[in-house]
């Protein structure tokens, strides 16, 4: 089967769905560069092209007979309804071509007869189009998607982490009804083995009806952070937009069409899931919240968010700071005239009584300063000078992940408000030299927290 959009939240997640559940899976993508350091990339057969161009889809449908759909616009602009339209004729025309049996879209909820926004119109009528192929489409309509790096959801994460007082516009007392990202992806997975789903608009959504103001309030009760919202009678989703680009990473370019959509109610309608796919029992928003921020357990930040930082610079690389899925992440990389496993011992050896190669005093008067306000402190050590073992107490560090001649990495387990690791890497390089990079995630709970690492 094709999988088309895996650059993106949904399709990139899906294919790891779909592999585990034994299918083949081809991609399209318009440059294979970008998916290069994806978990599943030998697995799976890439195509090149871009369905705007007509001439490149023949290739990538040949001999397919499902077909997954999930591209739409999320950009500012006049002429995104009609990229949309042509993108997705183009697709539905080469899918009938090459014989495609059926095509999966995931599209966006919403009562079709009220007055839509207009990148929600968009997302229905590109159904619409794909339809017009007459290959039978299985279209699902979802709402807000909850899990962690998706769009909403991380509109929802960073409004609540970075202001405690919020002015809520009329936007955020909309009814929604979220849907955790595992739900639907188990929805677009099912429907391969349903055949009643075949040529049907498909709701699905959550088990509870809430807020945008439910959503932001039952994030901060998970994350423990007291949040006071303040209603205001006006204020337009270009204004809201502004707000959204200063306080968070979303480019008001990308938060209006999506705060746009939120004038309108997006909620369940029919019992079109209920009936045909009744094994599934969507989560609440509470499950669902708590499933997105196990994301930031130790053992997903190096999948997860290795991909978040590049380099053009071969030899030495000054640092770099940016934030993604709610982490703020600083990497330094280092070209060493020495082999990983040289690199690797050196590394490894930090703390306890060898201390650390760089400010070794401004390490010890944090750990005094961590030991005066109740944690741990520095004066744990090491277990051993040289050797470490996951699960070893390192100064006030805890050894979460080891892989010989490679990798260690570290979770911070002195007071810090918020969750932080510090990762080593040692990559063998073709001239006999090693890239070393260093690499400090964390994750700010609240204004505190980003206070802090300021």
């Amino acid at each position: 089967m094709l999988v088309t959009g895996v650059t993106g939240y949904i399709g990139g997640r899906l294919v790891t769905a779909l592999l585990a559940a034994g299918y083949r899976v081809r991609v399209l993508v318009r440059d294979p560069v970008r998916i290069g350091g994806r978990a599943w990339i030998s697995q799976v057969e890439v195509v090149q092209g871009d369905v705007l161009q007509s001439d490149t889809l023949d290739t990538a449908l040949a001999q397919v007979e499902v077909a997954y759909y999930l591209i739409h616009s999320m950009r500012a602009g006049d002429d995104f309804h009609d990229r949309d339209m042509r993108a997705a004729r183009n697709f539905g025309a080469a899918a009938q071509r090459q014989g495609v049996k059926r095509i999966l879209y995931l599209g966006g909820l919403g009562d079709s007869a009220a007055q839509l926004s207009q990148h929600l119109r968009s997302r229905q009528q590109t159904g619409d189009a794909l339809r017009e192929s007459n290959v039978p489409v299985t279209e699902f309509r979802a709402g807000v998607i909850v899990g962690s790096g998706s769009l909403s959801f991380e509109m929802i994460r960073y409004l609540t982490e970075r202001v405690p007082i919020m002015i809520c516009p009329r936007w955020v007392y909309t009814r929604i009804q979220p849907i955790s990202i595992r739900d639907t992806l188990n929805y677009l997975v099912s429907a391969l083995t349903t055949p009643e789903s075949i040529g049907q608009i498909i709701e699905i959504g959550g088990a509870e009806i809430l807020t945008y103001r439910d959503m932001i309030l039952g994030y901060a009760k998970a994350r423990g952070l007291r949040r006071i919202l303040i209603p205001v009678p006006v204020l337009t989703p270009r204004l809201s937009s502004y707000w959204v680009h200063w306080v968070t990473p979303i480019h008001s370019d990308i938060a209006r069409p999506l705060i746009e959509g939120l004038r309108n109610e997006v909620i369940v309608k029919d019992d079109s899931a209920r009936r045909i796919f009744p094994q599934i029992e969507p989560v609440n928003f509470a499950t669902a919240v708590s499933r997105a921020l196990d994301k930031l357990a130790a053992s997903e930040v190096e999948t997860s968010w290795s991909d978040a930082l590049t380099s053009s610079q071969p030899d030495h690389i000054p640092a770099v700071l940016t934030t993604h899925e709610g982490m703020i992440l600083e990497q330094r990389k280092l070209v060493v005239s020495a082999p990983p496993s040289a690199v690797y011992r050196a590394f490894t050896s930090l703390g306890g009584a060898n201390g650390w190669l760089y400010f070794n005093w401004a390490w010890r008067l944090r750990g005094t300063l961590d030991r005066l306000i109740g944690g741990v402190g520095m004066r744990r050590g090491r277990r051993h000078p040289t050797d470490v073992r996951v699960g070893d107490a390192l100064d006030f560090w805890r050894v979460e992940a080891v892989e010989p001649n490679r990798l260690l990495r570290l979770r911070a387990e002195m007071k810090v408000p918020g969750l932080a690791w510090l990762q080593f890497k040692a990559e063998g390089m073709d001239d006999g030299n090693t890239l070393l990079t260093q690499t400090a995630f964390f994750a700010p709970k609240g204004l505190l927290g980003l206070l802090y690492w300021v």
